[in-house]
């Protein structure tokens, strides 16, 4: 995925990044998030995560907060930049907008475009809005916030729409009255070397008289790229992966009295991209086994195109947040609605030309360009009410109900201009046209349409008591779901299937317990078990025409329906903050899933199924430090270690399926992740003028992709095809595990009075290429590649408030 590359925040001691504190001046200096005080002297961050203002060390269960201050320090623009951050937080990177969250290992795999029926593991949030959707949350622009939390284990007993994995929150600025304040911020970035990015943003706040106030926000960003795109006949493309993101929110306040408070909101995003972050390994066009075509050996960062690709993505999300205290209890209402539109538009000659090649058609078929759109309409209403104690005493509360009706269309289509010619003088005229099952699109052998309609309802507590230093808390949350969709599919390469009221239902009931126990003034125990659930759903038919004997055999039998997911998650932490100099948090989980859905790519079929593994279990141990060992330097570090397996395996004639064995790995999770960083300010005059340094190191460790891809490892894939002189046995052995990466980032700049900072910035000091998640069409007959992360890159940020 591109990201967009910011300066760093300079003027502000912060611990940084992994931990629970930060600066005043960080916290108060552009405005509060829902729930953050502005108390003189107070360098914790406050979150909202138990639905009560509470610092990150009251918090009874597993919680990483990191502030405006932060996220501006460390660079990140996107949730995957915030991942590396935070420990046991992994994000599987399939493109730009396209990426899956894990918490803790908890991952079903790799989720590509064309499964709209797969629903996420981790619950997104803007602020009280739910705005997650599986493999495309809004890649949401991070200028303004107050913080991002993220929570860890299931959460379904104090968030209207339940995650089994845990939710990540983020927190904007809010309307300030009686304030007028912003800040404007301008950079300017050179993207490995060649290519020029940069952006521009600003928020301001209005006080409207002394009962309203408005907080309006803008940015426009330009992504420089940095794959080049190899062409037909031998030219060349450079940065065909560059793009843009272009997007604002306004929020008004409306507080008439001191408890009563309205905001509207309305939040506007478009995302471009003129291509993805792919590099390639063997395409079918473009092979080092070519003998009548140029023979191609790619290099780093280089793919091959026959046509322009294009990602789009327009989110409108407007949503109203009333809160009204009676006196000892806060009643909550939030009503949100989503509109967006996803454009996919990939380069797909390979995959056709592949189909073309095992179907016999002549040269002239698998020559032409083939152009695969997916696009998704989606349209959510959601109403949460929620009603909340809000006194001092051992009692506290948390009672709501959640109600929410996605209405969701996904197509598909594949134009080729010239197919359906070629192939009808193959396979005799007007055979293409019996296929279409009623889709009037010429030149296009692929054709899909599933619209979708999932209504949930939920309602949900919590209950706590304080007693002396032990305090327990007890949750449940009761859940009804329904899923109605229809399917048409059509073309020469699909199974022409037409099926309507397809139904998925489920409802039942997700426990929490917690125990917190404050062993001293300094240091508090934790222990937490929670249940998560994750709605099943039914499988697509298989492309049929497309497969091979042996995974028409293998998949056919899985084709049907799949269960929900759910899962136990037990841990145990421990909380400590020595003055103002310390904080160590840590954690010891074990999470226990029953019929985990898992993604595996149906090889020659062009198609996708989900299986659910009876058992798998993820266990590990996390650990956040921060401490500022002198004054004016802040280190912090943060790190996981997990094991995440599979406890069950899936067979289909005698045969293991997908790699889904035993003992074998859940796919996207590294087994280790750390980050350290360290920043020192150097006051130089007594006007404020300081000068900050700041270094940083993340590290990710191996991956896989998918399940199987550590099965039969360093895989060998035999073209077979013969097209391009490409002998029989043509091979490419690809090692699929994706290895571990470092990136270091450093900074300099200086802060001077009235609240200007320039800061000067590397990114990816040792241009690493980070290989980030395996690329495959048809198994590997038409193309075979990686998505890779941004190159080195140097920028400047320019940073004004007021």
């Amino acid at each position: 995925m591109r990201r967009e590359t910011v300066g760093l925040l300079l003027g502000v001691s912060t611990i940084a990044w992994c931990c629970a504190t930060t600066s005043a001046v960080a916290q108060t200096s552009i405005g509060q998030g829902a729930g953050a005080q502005e108390t003189e002297g107070n360098d914790e961050i406050i979150v909202t995560a138990t639905r009560r203002n509470s610092t990150v060390q009251d918090v009874p269960f597993s919680i990483n907060a990191q502030s405006e201050a932060d996220l501006q320090r460390s660079g990140a623009t996107t949730i995957e930049d915030i991942s590396r951050n935070v420990a046991g937080l992994t994000v599987q990177n399939l493109g730009p907008g396209q990426s899956q969250v894990a918490v803790r290992g908890v991952s079903s795999g790799q989720i590509v475009r064309d499964q709209p029926g797969v629903k996420e593991q981790v619950g997104i949030y803007l602020d009280e809005s739910v705005i997650s959707l599986s493999l495309f949350t809004p890649d949401i622009d991070l200028f303004d916030l107050n913080r991002v939390e993220t929570l860890r284990g299931p959460q379904g007993t104090l968030f209207g729409s339940g995650s089994v994995g845990g939710t990540i929150r983020y927190i904007t600025n809010q309307p300030r009255l009686s304030v007028f304040e912003g800040q404007v911020e301008g950079n300017l970035n050179l993207v490995g070397g060649d290519a020029l990015g940069g952006h521009i943003k600003g928020a301001v706040n209005l006080p409207l008289g002394g009962t309203a106030a408005l907080r309006v926000v803008g940015y426009h960003t330009e992504y420089g790229g940095f794959v080049d795109a190899l062409r037909e006949g031998g030219g060349r493309d450079e940065d065909v992966n560059s793009g843009s993101r272009t997007g604002g929110r306004i929020a008004l306040l409306f507080q008439p009295t001191a408890n009563i408070s309205i905001t509207p909101r309305v939040l506007y995003q478009e995302v471009k991209a003129n291509g993805f972050n792919r590099q390639e390994v063997y395409n079918l066009y473009a092979n080092p086994f070519n003998t009548t075509r140029p023979a191609v050996t790619f290099r780093e960062r280089e793919q091959f195109l026959l046509l322009d690709e294009e990602f789009r993505d327009e989110t409108l999300i407007a949503d109203l947040v009333g809160t009204f205290d009676f006196a000892g209890v806060e009643l909550t209402s939030i009503t949100s609605y989503t509109d967006r539109s996803i454009l996919v538009s990939r380069d797909a000659s390979a995959l056709t030309g592949s189909v073309s090649v095992d179907l016999g058609f002549p040269a002239a078929a698998v020559l032409l360009p083939s152009n695969l759109r997916d696009t998704t309409e989606l349209e959510t209403i959601s109403q949460e009410l929620r009603l909340a104690s809000t006194g001092e005493g051992p009692f506290q509360w948390v009672l709501g109900a959640f109600y929410s009706q996605v209405d969701r269309v996904y197509e598909q289509a594949l134009p080729t201009p010239g197919y359906d010619a070629v192939t009808d003088a193959v396979l005799g005229a007007g055979t293409v046209a019996a296929t279409r099952n009623g889709f009037t699109l010429p030149d296009s052998p692929y054709n899909s349409r599933v619209p979708y309609e999932i209504t949930q309802k939920a309602v949900f507590g919590e209950a706590s008591y304080e007693l002396g230093r032990l305090t327990a808390t007890a949750g449940l949350r009761y859940y009804d779901f329904e899923e109605v969709r229809d399917i048409r599919f059509g073309g020469l390469f699909a199974d022409a299937t037409t099926r309507t009221g397809e139904r998925t239902a489920s409802d039942g009931f997700n426990p929490r317990f917690l125990l917190s126990y404050e062993a001293s003034n300094s240091v508090t125990i934790n222990a937490q078990a929670a249940k998560g659930f994750r709605l099943g759903g039914v499988n697509d038919p298989l492309n049929l025409p497309l497969c091979s004997a042996e995974d028409r055999t293998t998949f056919e039998p899985f084709e049907g329906a799949f269960g929900d997911e759910s899962l136990w998650n037990y841990e145990v932490g421990v909380k400590s903050q020595f003055g103002r100099r310390v904080t160590f948090n840590a954690a010891a989980f074990y999470t226990d899933i029953n019929d985990l859905q898992v993604t595996l790519d149906a090889g020659t079929c062009s198609s996708r199924i989900v299986f659910n593994v009876p058992r798998a279990h993820t266990m590990g141990v996390e650990f956040e430090l921060a401490a500022q060992p002198v004054d004016n330097l802040d280190i912090a570090v943060s790190g996981s270690l997990i094991e995440a397996e599979f406890d069950s395996t899936l067979t289909s004639g005698g045969n293991v399926i997908g790699g889904i064995r035993d003992g074998n790995r859940l796919p996207s999770v590294p087994k280790f992740q750390l980050s350290a960083s360290a920043t020192y300010t150097a006051e130089l005059s007594s006007d404020g003028t300081a000068a900050v340094f700041s270094a940083s190191v993340q590290h990710v460790g191996s991956r896989f992709t998918q399940p199987g891809d550590q099965e039969n490892n360093p895989r060998t894939f035999i073209a077979n095809l013969p097209f391009g002189g490409q002998p029989a046995g043509s091979a490419t052995t690809l090692d699929l595990e994706l290895p571990a990466y470092q990136l270091v980032n450093l900074s300099a700049g200086i802060n001077l009075p009235n609240d200007l900072s320039v800061t000067a910035y590397v990114n990816n000091l040792f241009d690493e290429n980070a290989l980030l998640s395996f690329d495959r069409e048809r198994g590997g007959r038409a193309r075979l590649g990686f998505q890779i992360g941004q190159p080195r890159t140097y920028g400047v940020t320019v940073r004004k408030r007021f």
